[in-house]
């Protein structure tokens, strides 16, 4: 039986591991800074979608997957990585707001709901919750779908601060030099989470 403990930590699990910082948080912060808040919403839905369909499929057992076949898990690192430094190159090709090179965009909805399933973070945030707080027997598809639901609900304002918190830092970036020094950042820190995924 899901009890009211077991959801209040489920929230609270939730809401640290997606308020905190990771390659999710990271994009959308440099999305809001240079297309602002509103062209960045259908990067914050395919999150918070991505993470549902990962969910699910971890409970369906996709997770168990890395387990019993180690090379599918140096297959996602790879693929991870290789995705990670690509968004960090398009991260330096931002030179000014609002006028950007023609092929210069905010991740769409499907982009972002696919980036979930190769984004180590997201793994290690499902897995750990569905290990932790799924129950066993009949139980067992009832907190699966509690703790998607938690995610869904605590993790849109959670990953939304962070575009908002790009579209409050877009109007400091005014001057070419500003926005360039900021989008460095910004890619370097998103080539940063590459040594998350080698770490065991």
């Amino acid at each position: 039986m899901i009890s009211i403990e077991l959801i209040l930590t489920v929230i609270t699990f939730a809401f640290v591991t997606s308020v905190t910082p990771g390659p999710n948080n990271i994009m959308l912060t440099a999305s809001g800074a240079n297309f602002g808040f509103k062209r960045t919403l259908p990067h914050v839905a395919g999150i918070i979608i991505g993470m549902m369909f990962l969910n699910i499929s971890v409970g369906l057992g996709l997770g168990a997957l890395f387990t019993q076949f180690p090379v599918l898990q140096q297959i996602l690192r790879v693929a991870g990585t290789a995705y990670l430094l690509w968004l960090a190159y398009k991260l330096l090709s931002f030179s000014s707001i609002g006028n950007k090179a023609q092929d210069a965009k905010p991740f769409s909805l499907l982009q972002a709901i696919a980036f979930q399933y190769i984004n180590p973070k997201a793994w290690i945030m499902v897995i750990s919750a569905n290990a932790s707080f799924s129950l066993m027997g009949d139980g067992y598809w009832w907190s699966v779908f509690m703790i998607t639901t938690t995610y869904m609900i605590v993790g849109t304002p959670s990953i939304m601060l962070w575009a908002g918190f790009g579209q409050y830092i877009r109007r400091f970036l005014g001057q070419q030099s500003v926005l360039k020094s900021f989008n460095i950042t910004m890619a370097t820190l998103t080539a940063l989470c590459v040594v998350f995924i080698w770490l065991d």
